[in-house]
């Protein structure tokens, strides 16, 4: 199973899972609603949270009242995860191999993770598991780049980013469309991740998988061109408090439909 993880996610997350949870935004309020009506989501129902990570959207998923099985190939991540949430069914597997027998859950919801393994095969094993009609959700919270300073940061991350896989390229989207599968619909939504700049800006770029795997060296190297851009913008010179702007894509495709 470790051959299908990006060297990227399996060396970064091993060791930034942490500074993940430290550095990651949450959701949008918005976002409780699009599981519940666009995805159908209640106490009836069985949910996979594929590529859970920490458990950042577990949450998310628990409060629809479905049944929630979180799905994540690195140990150190599901460890995170099912310390916070012991009720949650935590598995490892990936999407390529989903250890859960064929035509059993209403739903597959990918959280910041669908990039990752954006592939024929893994649609296949993903519409294998989800009965007749049932939903795949793909949600991404994205750094608002309509904001000035944005861009610059996002320049310094970018540039280090080798062959890992990202939502911005738009690859992911060469998936589809899938013969199971209808036409993706979006939703989007927007809100902000305030904090302290270390969390909000410098956690936030050090849980990025690719740059989790750099050298220590390297990595403060970054910290120190995080600390320029912040030193130059005046939205975050001298703040002790922060808010990065957010966007969230929320996608949907109906198995079948």
């Amino acid at each position: 199973m470790k051959d299908q993880v990006h060297h990227s996610a399996a060396a970064g997350y091993k060791t930034a899972a942490d500074t993940y949870i430290k550095g990651r935004p949450d959701y949008p309020p918005q976002v409780g609603e699009w599981l519940t009506r666009t995805l159908g989501l209640d106490g009836h129902k069985t949910v996979i949270d594929l590529g859970a990570g920490t458990g950042k959207f577990t949450g998310r998923l628990v409060a629809t009242g479905a049944q929630v099985i979180a799905v994540e190939p690195v140990a150190q991540m599901l460890e995170k995860l099912a310390d916070t949430w012991p009720d949650v069914l935590a598995v490892s597997g990936t999407a390529s191999d989903l250890p859960l027998p064929d035509a059993s859950v209403d739903a597959v919801v990918c959280a910041q993770a669908f990039h990752w393994f954006a592939s024929r095969e893994a649609l296949d094993e993903i519409a294998r598991v989800l009965k007749p009609g049932g939903k795949l959700g793909l949600i991404w919270n994205l750094r608002d780049t309509q904001v000035s300073w944005v861009p610059k940061l996002d320049a310094i991350v970018n540039a280090l980013e080798g062959d890992t896989p990202r939502y911005y390229t738009g690859a992911w989207r060469k998936a589809f469309p899938h013969p199971a599968f209808g036409a993706l619909q979006v939703q989007q939504f927007h809100h902000g991740h305030t904090g302290s700049p270390e969390d909000v800006i410098f956690n936030r770029v050090r849980s990025t998988s690719f740059i989790a795997a750099l050298p220590q060296a390297q990595r403060a190297k970054i910290d120190e061109q995080i600390r320029g851009l912040i030193a130059e913008e005046p939205e975050l010179q001298g703040r002790d408090v922060v808010t990065v702007p957010y966007e969230t894509a929320a996608f949907v495709v109906v198995k079948g439909g």
